[in-house]
């Protein structure tokens, strides 16, 4: 099932209309493969639909972290941010604390790991996510260079 069809079961499963608006602002999160706050998101979806507000974009986003097509991350930096969830591959973050780029890893090993932590303490898991909090080459070669 692709991710519109998801979110078209969702909405009915919560007898919620599916709507224009909130097909086109599918369509825009899908087509941005970027970690995207609200208000970005309002900017991108107001350049091709001008009748879109603010509040209707921030309920759907809303909806589609509910339904699994998003997920909320936060790196730290106050800001709330979106990205794909459904049919993408889990993945995990690097996140400069000084100029907060941030880096996509993905490990087996550590996969495994908390797998394995989970079974060993008997937790039921239902989602995990691992932010790592550090220094960017970049910004350890510019606090060097001082």
């Amino acid at each position: 099932m692709d991710a519109t069809a998801k979110f078209e079961q969702f909405l009915e499963k919560k007898g919620l209309r599916h709507t224009i608006q909130r097909q086109q602002i599918l369509k825009i999160f899908l087509a941005t493969e970027q970690h995207i706050t609200v208000e970005q998101l309002y900017d991108l979806v107001r350049g091709n639909y001008k009748g879109i507000g603010y509040a209707t974009i921030a309920r759907t986003v809303k909806l589609l972290s509910e339904s699994g097509i998003a997920r909320a991350v936060d790196f730290g930096d106050g800001v709330q941010r979106f990205e794909h969830n459904y049919g993408h591959e889990h993945h995990d973050h690097l996140i400069c604390i000084d100029c907060g780029k941030f880096v996509e890893i993905y490990s087996n090993k550590l996969e495994r790991l908390q797998n394995e932590l989970v079974r060993k303490y008997k937790y039921e898991q239902k989602y995990h996510k691992l932010d790592i909090f550090g220094t960017c080459p970049g910004c350890q070669k510019k606090s060097r260079a001082r």
